[in-house]
């Protein structure tokens, strides 16, 4: 009986010896991208996050769906929103030029939000957004003004990294992907909305990403602000 159960026991210590360690909880996969280095620009730029923590930003509905690994937002999971709230113009912004380094995972589908405001659920209401997409089901594209002035054909792949920019000044928002204008919409007086979207419209606001769904995968870096006079 002594001997069979000093086999159990070093059979056991083999077993544990030969078992491969856990996955540390949070670690990043192995192929996930690294961010592109911080562009230069010129004066009048600042950025709007640390590359480290959430600080200045608050998500609603899902917080689980945005997480910080190497330098990188990623929004991953179910419908969400993060919202800038942090000290650059009081997250109250107007007239503004924005740029950031996305990429985006095959099928995925996320939007850049502007002049909106926090809400605690459902797709914001308040302001515009700037779509980002490639391959999703949705056919309007990278660049478009959701259900303003829409693109048809992505100008930009998954699996790279490319750079939205949109630019608001007055009653005009100009977006474009890597230096190509897509849309230069300028808002009529009293623009027609669908019941419900009543607030799409300019007026002032934060900024917000968005997790459209839990099968999309998207990356924000370098993301970056620069105030314009009224």
């Amino acid at each position: 009986m002594k001997r069979l159960a000093l086999m159990s026991v070093i059979a056991l210590l083999a077993g544990g010896c030969s078992r491969a360690p856990d996955p540390q909880v949070g670690a990043p996969p192995a192929d996930e991208p690294a961010p592109p280095p911080a562009p230069v620009l010129g004066e009048g730029w600042i950025s709007l996050f640390d590359g480290k923590t959430l600080d200045g930003w608050k998500a609603a509905e899902n917080p689980d769906s945005f997480s910080v690994r190497k330098g990188m937002i990623v929004v991953s999971g179910p419908r969400a929103h993060l919202y800038y709230t942090g000290d650059v113009q009081n997250h109250d912004f107007k007239n503004f030029e924005f740029r950031a380094d996305v990429m985006t995972m095959p099928g995925s589908n996320s939007g850049i939000y502007l002049h909106t405001r926090y809400q605690e659920a459902d797709w914001p209401r308040q302001g515009y957004e700037v779509q980002v997409n490639h391959s999703h089901t949705d056919p309007k594209k990278t660049g478009s003004l959701y259900d303003v002035q829409n693109v048809m054909e992505s100008a930009a792949e998954d699996n790279v990294w490319f750079t939205p920019q949109i630019m608001v000044q007055g009653k005009r928002i100009v977006t474009k992907v890597n230096g190509k204008t897509l849309v230069d919409y300028t808002e009529p007086e009293n623009p027609e909305r669908p019941e419900g979207w009543e607030g799409r419209r300019l007026s002032s606001g934060t900024l917000a990403l968005q997790a459209h769904d839990p099968k999309s995968k998207v990356y924000f870096a370098n993301i970056m602000v620069k105030p314009l006079p009224d």
